[in-house]
């Protein structure tokens, strides 16, 4: 199977919207779409998701009308295939998790960080059994995280070095998609997981797993997802880069002040249940957040330091080259 056969197979396109809501480009706004862009057609920028709450600020699609571009939408359902699509030009832009995109940027291909996704967002969880009620319960055992290079690996070399278990000897990795994590730990294929939210929520609500820790509590307001741009679209489409950041900004305002309304919206991007995502995003508060959203060359390269620290990755890239913060600043008015 080619590249293309296999990105046209690894992903669908989100074209729903909540209703009531305007989806520019599309439908019933085609003669506004029009008229904003004085009768030139408007150019489609293909941005790839995940089914996770830190992808969340993909509401704007249905919040804001952009007037520079139509947004599409892509949801993936796992990070390869997100990564590959990106890699290989299928979308303009992606939110991917930090050591992935910074892969990315070693090995070449063309992006830039343009935007944060939200802050925290993260869980650890283990099947709910009596056996597993703390971090030291896991040494043995099997925990799925979602990519070699994600922010989760960062994440559970960190907590159980600091609880005296050896991450390279004393447990068992294995890389899943993230909307397979939950069934796996019911039916006893893992004793545990780490990924971004919902999926501890689900499993937490379900009865199927119990929280150990919130990567809140882990690493303090650390960077996972970022908005990765291709430099093409950066360097000739900055108007619609802009555009777009500002409209993500807008919705990561409108999640932290409305998180039950944004609960509601997430089901045509997530497909989770309205409460499971309501419960993410308010129990505790500041489990996920969506503020501070400009990417911060020292966030980058904190990440960067635990990826050597830990063995995941030998190369640094110059994160001055990487990051692009002019859009993400504008948009906060900093």
């Amino acid at each position: 199977m080619n590249r293309r056969e296999f990105i046209k197979k690894s992903v669908f396109v989100t074209v729903g919207l909540a209703g009531g809501l305007t989806l520019a480009g599309c439908g019933s706004t085609t003669e506004t779409g029009r008229a904003s862009n004085q009768g030139k057609n408007k150019p489609t920028i293909k941005i790839g998701y995940l089914p996770i709450t830190d992808h969340l600020t993909m509401i704007a699609h249905g919040q804001t009308e952009f007037r520079q571009f139509t947004l599409e939408p892509v949801k993936f359902s796992g990070w390869a295939e997100l990564a590959e699509a990106l890699k290989g030009n299928a979308i303009q832009g992606a939110f991917a998790l930090t050591p992935i995109g910074m892969s990315l940027k070693q090995k070449g291909v063309p992006v830039k960080a343009v935007f944060l996704g939200h802050r925290n967002g993260s869980v650890l969880t283990a099947k709910n059994i009596p056996e597993l009620n703390k971090i030291e319960d896991l040494r043995g055992k099997t925990i799925a995280i979602p990519s070699r290079f994600s922010t989760h690996n960062v994440l559970i070399h960190k907590v159980l070095t600091e609880k005296g278990i050896n991450p390279n000897s004393e447990v068992k990795f294995i890389d899943m998609s993230p909307p397979e994590m939950v069934n796996a730990l019911s039916t006893g294929k893992i004793d545990a997981f780490i990924v971004a939210e919902p999926f501890g929520g689900q499993a937490e609500m379900q009865k199927v797993g119990k929280v150990l820790v919130l990567s809140k509590d882990i690493w303090h307001d650390h960077i996972c997802c970022v908005l990765n741009m291709q430099e093409e679209v950066v360097q000739k489409q900055p108007e619609a880069v802009e555009e777009l950041v500002g409209g993500l900004a807008k919705a990561a305002a409108f999640i932290d002040n409305n998180p039950q309304e944004a609960a509601k919206l997430s089901l045509k991007y997530l497909g989770q249940k309205q409460e499971v995502v309501e419960h993410v995003l308010t129990n505790p508060k500041g489990r996920i957040t969506f503020n501070n959203l400009v990417p911060d060359i020292r966030d980058f390269a904190a990440t960067q330091e635990y990826l050597l620290q830990f063995g995941i990755t030998k190369d640094k890239i110059d994160l001055a080259q990487y990051i692009d913060d002019r859009f993400a600043k504008k948009a906060f008015g900093v």
